[in-house]
Parts: C-alpha cells; sequence; structure tokens
C-alpha cells in the first residue's frame, strides 16, 4: 500500500507499522483517568524538528519514516491557561487541531493510544492491538494531572456556584477568571500541591493576577489571598523564591508552606489539608482555586523505560535512554532533573533532534547536549512580569539582564513576551520547527560527537 502514500494526496501514512522514529505524543491516556487534556507540545515539536534536519541532510526520505502516535482532536498551548484565567484570551484562541499542525504525508498520525512498550523488540502496542515497531523511538506523553486525587474536587469544578477552578484544564480555565472576576469579598485560597507539577510558577502566577485585578478594581480591602503550597518555598531557586516572597509579605498575601490539598466540602466552603507533621488542618475559602498533584502516566510508570520515580529514564545531557540506545525522551514525562515547563522543551527539542538524527545515520549520538535550561514567566500583575531563567542546579541563566537589568525585578517587556509573543511563535514557528526557545529563530549549532 506504500505507492499511494505519495501517489494520492490525501492518503494516511498511518497504515505503515514501521517507523525509522516514532514518537509517543500528549493524548495517549486511557479514558479511565482523570487527565482533561493533551499534552503534545515535546511530541509535535521534535517531530518538526527531527523531520527537517533528515530533509536539510540530504538523506533518502520516505513520506511516513517518522510517525506519531497520538488520539488527540486538539492541540493546546497550555502555557496560554494562565491568561485565560487571568481574562486576557479567550481558551479557544489557544488551540488548533492536531490534524492541521502535523506535516503530512512526511509525517504519519496514528490516532490512537499506547498500551505498552516493548523495547527490547523496539516495538508498542496501541489500545487496538497495533503493533508498531521502529528503528528510533521518542517518548514525549508529558505528565498526568491528577484531579480525582483531591477528594470533591471534580465536582466542585463541574458546579458553576463552587468557586472552585483551576487553569489546569482546558475545560476549566475560563471558570478561573468568572470566580476572579465575580468575586467582591471574602477569602481567597490558593494552593500548591507537594511534589513535581508542569510549571512550578503557575499556581502563584494566577494568584498574582487575581490580586492585580482586584486591587485594580476597588476590591483589594475587602478580599483576604492566602497562598496555600505543599512545598517548603515560594520557588524552588532561591533568587526568584526571596524576591516572590518579599512580594508576598509586601502585598499582604497570607503564606502556609508545606500543606498539601487532599479535600475540599463544598456545602462547607472549607479545604482540609495535611501539614507537615501529619496533621490535618481545614481553611474556609470564598474563593478557592485547585493545582492538583501530578505525576508520570501509568503505561510510563509501569514500562521497562521507567526509572525508580516512573518518569522515561535518560541522560539529562544527551536525553538518550540509559539503556535502550534508540530510545530518546524530552519534555515533561521525562527524567529531566529541570522544572517541566514549554521553555525547557524549546531547549531541548534540539538536543534530541540533532543526537537522534545523528544516531539515524551512525549508530553514534551526535555532540549536542542539553544544560537544564527552563524558563518561568511569572506573572507578577498585569503589565508585569519576573522572568525567572535557569540552568541545572537551580542557577539562574537569564538572557535580557545584561539589556533590562536582574531579571528578579518585574518588567513590562517580559509580560508582553508571555502575553502576545510567546503565543504567536508558539503557533506559527516552534509547531514548524523553526522557534529554538531563548535563541528565537537562530537554529543551535552542536560540537561533532
Amino acid at each position: 500500500m506504500q505507492t499511494s502514500l505519495v501517489a494520492r494526496r490525501f492518503a494516511s501514512t498511518a497504515s505503515k507499522s514501521h517507523h525509522k522514529v516514532l514518537i509517543v505524543g500528549g493524548d495517549n491516556v486511557s479514558s479511565d483517568t482523570s487527565a482533561l487534556d493533551n499534552e503534545g507540545t515535546a511530541g509535535i515539536g521534535a517531530a518538526q524538528q527531527i523531520l527537517n534536519l533528515i530533509r536539510s541532510s540530504g538523506k533518502p526520505y520516505t513520506p511516513g519514516d517518522i510517525a506519531i502516535v497520538d488520539a488527540a482532536e486538539w492541540h493546546h498551548y497550555q502555557p496560554g491557561w494562565t491568561l485565560v484565567g487571568s481574562g486576557l484570551k479567550r481558551k479557544h484562541e489557544l488551540r488548533r487541531p492536531l490534524q492541521s499542525l502535523i506535516p503530512t504525508p512526511y509525517v504519519a498520525h496514528h490516532a490512537e493510544r499506547l498500551q505498552s512498550f516493548n523495547p527490547e523488540s523496539n516495538s508498542v502496542q496501541t489500545e487496538s492491538g497495533k503493533e508498531l515497531t521502529y528503528d528510533t523511538l521518542v517518548v514525549a506523553p508529558g505528565l498526568k494531572v491528577k484531579f480525582e486525587a483531591i477528594e470533591g474536587l471534580p465536582k466542585a469544578l463541574a458546579d458553576p456556584g463552587s468557586g472552585v477552578s483551576s487553569i489546569y484544564s482546558y475545560d476549566t480555565c475560563d471558570k478561573a477568571w468568572a470566580d476572579i472576576d465575580a468575586l467582591r469579598n471574602g477569602k481567597a485560597v490558593f494552593t500548591q500541591p507537594a511534589g513535581v507539577i508542569k510549571c512550578a510558577g503557575a499556581p502563584q502566577k494566577i494568584m498574582w493576577m487575581a490580586w492585580d485585578r482586584w486591587r485594580r478594581t476597588g476590591r483589594g480591602d475587602n478580599i483576604q489571598v492566602d497562598f496555600v503550597t505543599g512545598m517548603p518555598t515560594m520557588f524552588s531557586v532561591p533568587k526568584y523564591s526571596e524576591a516572590l516572597n518579599a512580594l508576598r509579605i509586601e502585598r499582604g498575601v497570607g503564606g502556609t508552606f508545606g500543606h498539601d490539598l487532599k479535600s475540599i466540602d463544598t456545602s462547607a466552603r472549607t479545604a482540609t489539608f495535611k501539614t507537615p507533621d501529619g496533621k490535618v488542618e481545614t481553611k474556609e475559602y470564598t474563593l478557592l482555586h485547585v493545582v492538583p498533584p501530578q505525576g508520570p502516566h501509568d503505561f510510563v510508570k509501569n514500562s521497562p523505560l521507567a526509572d525508580a520515580a516512573g518518569w522515561v529514564d535518560v541522560d539529562q545531557a544527551t536525553l538518550q535512554h540509559k539503556k535502550y540506545e534508540n530510545v530518546f525522551s524530552l519534555g515533561d514525562g521525562s527524567s529531566l532533573p529541570t522544572s517541566k515547563t514549554a521553555a525547557a522543551i524549546t531547549a531541548q527539542a534540539p538536543v534530541l533532534a540533532e543526537n537522534l538524527t545523528k544516531y539515524l545515520a551512525t549508530g553514534k549520538i551526535g555532540g549536542a547536549r542539553y544544560d537544564g535550561y527552563t524558563s518561568c514567566p511569572l506573572l507578577t500583575g498585569y503589565g508585569q512580569l519576573m522572568l525567572a531563567e535557569f540552568v541545572y542546579g537551580l542557577k539562574p541563566q537569564e538572557t535580557f539582564a545584561g539589556i533590562l537589568g536582574d531579571q528578579v525585578k518585574p518588567h513590562s517587556a517580559y509580560y508582553y513576551l508571555k502575553k502576545d509573543i510567546f503565543p504567536w511563535a508558539y503557533f506559527n514557528h516552534y509547531v514548524q520547527g523553526r522557534w529554538y526557545g531563548r535563541q528565537g529563530f537562530r537554529k543551535p549549532s552542536f560540537p561533532s560527537a
């Protein structure tokens, strides 16, 4: 059937069962889980950059040599959900049909969910029972957002009058704005779970935007804002954490650390937290913004590819699997010890593409190495943003400090990067493999291996 792949414009390359590069993308979550939205940023970016490198090398390429396994209908720009929760964007503006972003027929699309990995036989199995084989495998499934782990949360999110919302779902990010805009007085509680989450700054970004909205509309004195987090500090990087804590104190925002949300009672308007000593503490709320706990998907955690924590076990510099040399991973589902953000993925994708394509050609990876770069654009109010950038070891590495000064100081230029430039660059250039994060349109160059 392969002759029809190039002969017919709209023929599907998904009929192939073997691919040189097989990419496990975002929506590979069975319907019995609570993860409401696909990931996909890592997979779609990696696919396009790998394709670009192969085609520019002049090496033979057959349509369908690269394939993505992803059952999603829509591809979301998830960093934009904070903007939706702040009343700055409409959520439908921040998604595209996934099929429209896949460069068919060059990249095949298996619109299915994955069931299992079989790296010893270089194969995977989908939920329908189809076996797909590969020369190289890229695992980029994102992570699982566990809404059901907090008792009462799914029910509260479904209730328009509950006062409970979350920007961690397409279905509920606009509810956050509705609740924030409607609140006139009372207690507003913003939570962050203990452990690893995607974009660890987002729980307080939405809080700062709500605080500023209430201040600008004359409601600030009538609303007590509290940040209740399962983490020991405001942020993982000491430099930014100290500045954020100073901002919290200056603005009169309460801070409770080491408290992990466990349950919600919407009828009583109370939230129950587990304290560091194992006890429970209940807090009243009028508005409650919840960030659910997160972790690896079960189909990754229970596979031969996972480390002890359940993430895809890869070398932190090369992104190559530690046991299976033809397997690579990037993004939120990987074991890379850095903050899980879209900015991190824009730095990881060129490294993975370089090393994988060199492996395909020579049997050895290239000289590309990832330094752990990640960024968290910390909205601190309307028209202001603290741009946290750092590498492995929680070491700040700031792009604009030499031009605009220490990035610990909020600046309007960073705000408009977050609000306007990044969403535009994502859909117009990143998904086509032409945007490289902090390097913009400049393709990174790497030394020979």
